[in-house]
């Protein structure tokens, strides 16, 4: 993924920044996503808060869109599995619909997009990866393999380790994000917390969660 952001695309204005909710209004469920990628080899996971409400085993608040990552390179075969549908890039505020390859290789956030209705249903994040390791966006040195990061509801359905899901949270730490930090905490294994608590240092030092993970 290249750090300069093609040319084209539609910057979103205001009014359609507001309608974005109501496009999403009708996106899929885990397990909807679930049934839809049942069989796919590539290392897929439900990521954002939803991936925090399989890890604590039930849904703790609503939320406006279901987020996956899956490794780039891979990508082409969850797109597969979804004919009929666009896939649009997003980023920056601009939109690029049918995403073609070129804006794919600029951007890591997709959105797909029923076209008859222009309605959102599922993004999907094209992480960087070196073969089966995992790359974080915020810094490259953080490499952990799939196998490690990538966790399991009692159904079958892949999540995020809520430590990384935290991770990319704490950079915004929008209220929800609070919300969901404060809900996840006590669900989470002393290892997990030390694991966020590094993961935090390296990447968002002297962020305010740090003290409430070295008081648990």
């Amino acid at each position: 993924m290249s750090e300069q952001l093609p040319s084209g695309g539609i910057e979103l204005s205001p009014a359609e920044i507001d309608a974005l909710d109501a496009r999403w209004s009708s996106c899929w469920t885990p397990e909807e996503v679930a049934q839809r990628l049942a069989g796919v080899a590539a290392p897929w996971c439900v990521a954002a808060g939803w991936a925090l409400d399989l890890f604590r085993g039930t849904q703790t608040r609503e939320h406006g869109d279901i987020e996956i990552a899956v490794p780039a390179a891979e990508f082409p075969e969850v797109r597969s599995r979804f004919p009929g549908y666009a896939f649009d890039a997003v980023s920056s505020g601009r939109i690029w619909e049918n995403a073609t390859p070129d804006v794919l290789a600029a951007t890591h956030q997709t959105w797909l997009r029923e076209p008859a209705t222009g309605d959102y249903l599922l993004d999907v994040f094209r992480e960087p990866h070196a073969g089966k390791m995992w790359i974080c966006r915020h810094d490259q040195t953080i490499r952990l393999p799939y196998s490690k990061i990538i966790h399991r509801t009692p159904e079958g359905i892949p999540y995020l380790a809520p430590e990384l899901v935290l991770l990319f949270k704490a950079k915004h730490a929008r209220p929800k994000d609070q919300e969901d930090f404060n809900a996840t905490l006590p669900h989470m294994t002393s290892a997990q917390r030390t694991a966020l608590a590094e993961l935090l240092t390296r990447v968002h030092p002297g962020h305010r969660w740090l003290g409430n993970l070295s008081s648990t």
